[in-house]
């Protein structure tokens, strides 16, 4: 699925917007998500609550029954029941920050997580009441948990909020069809996942998807994480507990280049989605950094950073994938270059992808993918050293709004089956070079050009399918559509005379 469609979001967000008369997106966000949470963890406890009340010798208070079913505790006072029939009440505010107080208190995976300003004179409790009695519907019992409507409705919200707050506001948001294809790209069944700038979580709650999507069990990944703005490690904490992920996200947020939560780790499986272009990552104070085994990345942009982290990261056999900003394939500052040259000579660029433009609600910037590797020649897949895999998906994709693009189930089909036949693995079918979409070029081919990673450059153009339409009916068609072009190109004339004549300036 590409975005939630439930039914009932769009007139959830639109209540919640009437929220936006006394705050901007960035605070409202907290608000709503906040409630989210507390509504998901209240009907899952208040599901089991009244099972246990139907057997015999149960006790529906006995805090360990839902610690054995692996779900929240939930204390009376932060229970939703209590807190709807107080949504009218002028301290509905206090209400609900003393519910996030008494389920932090009760379950210490979130202590510091949860919102508590519910009750600052800003917020207005009237609205504040009419959204809580908007939650009417579950997103925490066994059917909607089955269904992932939590997840999906979170998403939704998510990219919306993303949406409202323009620019920044993206930052914490990759668009779905990116983490897709980025996670079906590299496939995290086992072993430690990463992500060092996490941001609300999106890459760890896909490989969760794609791992039970596949029959393998949650246990079988490892999340790992850094984040730097205090606030989205905060979102993420919450996003990845009401899905029950278990991560180690360090104990607060750090900025990953100057404070590395995981010095040690060695990741089998890296996706990212690094603020594109930063100039003021204090470059200048990590000039000895271990992590430059490629070369000192310029203080004036941190992509190559970046990739260097990662790679640092990498563990022998693991695979990396990432998205950056289009420039990072062909940027020939001097550092950079000498860089992207010691990466392609050490054989590490797997593959590279471009994407289509207007995918992000941050920046209508085009971006690409990079995957790397440390082993092209592991066992089970097809000897690759010395060769990269270049794909061009710029045409695709298809509008979902009047600024938006998504890639289709099929575009990801397409680009992954092309990835995996070219790496060799079972029944992903042989291999082809396309012209104007894919090409497996050779180091050599790579160092003619100049280590410049742009895909264009190698694919070429596609083959032109022969004209099949007769001359005769296409110049009928043609000459069809000029004579309504010009039609308009009249009315359009007249109008403007009309308008300018409106205004004293005839003519």
């Amino acid at each position: 699925m590409s975005t939630a469609n439930l039914g009932f979001e769009e007139k959830l967000w639109s209540m919640a917007d009437k929220l936006r008369g006394s705050m901007d997106a960035a605070e409202y966000k907290h608000v709503v998500l906040g409630l989210l949470f507390l509504k998901y963890v209240s009907d899952a406890f208040e599901e089991k609550y009244e099972a246990l009340s139907n057997e015999p010798y149960a006790d529906p208070e006995d805090r360990d029954e839902y610690v054995a079913a692996n779900i929240f505790w939930v204390p009376k006072d932060a229970r939703w029941s209590h807190i709807k029939n107080n949504a009218k009440k002028p301290e509905i505010g206090q209400i609900i920050d003393q519910a996030m107080v008494d389920i932090e208190k009760e379950n210490a995976s979130l202590k510091g997580v949860l919102p508590k300003d519910y009750a600052r004179p800003a917020l207005d409790k009237t609205r504040l009441g009419e959204v809580i009695d908007l939650f009417s519907f579950k997103v925490g019992d066994e059917d909607s948990r089955s269904k992932d409507v939590l997840g999906r409705v979170y998403e939704y919200f998510l990219s919306k909020f993303a949406s409202a707050e323009g620019k920044n506001g993206g930052e914490f948001y990759t668009p779905n069809s990116v983490v897709r294809l980025l996670v079906e790209m590299i496939e995290p069944f086992k072993g430690r996942v990463y992500d060092p700038c996490c941001g609300s979580g999106g890459m760890f709650v896909q490989s969760e998807k794609f791992v039970e999507e596949h029959q393998g069990r949650l246990g079988d990944i490892a999340v790992y994480g850094q984040e730097s703005n205090s606030t989205t490690w905060k979102l993420c904490k919450m996003n990845l507990a009401i899905r029950g992920i278990d991560s180690n996200l360090g104990e607060h947020h750090a900025d990953t280049f100057h404070n590395d939560l995981h010095k040690n780790l060695k990741a089998d499986y890296i996706l990212a989605n690094p603020p594109f272009n930063i100039s003021d990552w204090g470059g200048n104070r990590l000039t000895d950094d271990a992590r430059w085994s490629y070369g000192i990345p310029p203080a004036g942009n941190a992509n190559y950073a970046w990739i260097q982290h990662m790679v640092n990261k990498l563990a022998p056999s693991g695979v990396a994938g990432f998205v950056l900003a289009n420039g990072s394939m062909s940027t020939s500052t001097t550092a950079e270059l000498e860089i992207r040259k010691k990466l392609v000579t050490a054989d590490l660029v797997d593959c590279i992808v471009t994407l289509p433009g207007q995918l992000f609600y941050s920046t209508q910037i085009p971006v690409c993918l990079w995957f790397m590797v440390k082993n092209k020649a592991p066992r089970g897949l097809r000897d690759r050293r010395g060769e990269i895999l270049f794909i061009d998906a710029r045409k695709m994709g298809q509008m979902v709004d009047r600024t938006h693009r998504e890639l289709t189930t099929e575009d990801i089909k397409k680009i992954t089956d092309t990835y995996h036949a070219w790496r060799g693995q079972a029944d992903a079918g042989a291999y082809e070079d396309v012209k104007g979409f894919c090409k497996a070029a050779k180091l050599t081919e790579v160092q003619e050009h100049e280590y410049i990673l742009t895909p264009g450059r190698y694919v070429g153009i596609e083959d032109v399918e022969e004209e099949s339409e007769p001359f005769e009916d296409k110049m009928a068609r043609l000459t069809s559509e000029l004579a309504e072009q010009f039609a308009k190109s009249r009315h359009l004339e007249d109008e403007i005379r009309k308008r300018l004549g409106g205004i004293g300036f005839e003519f």
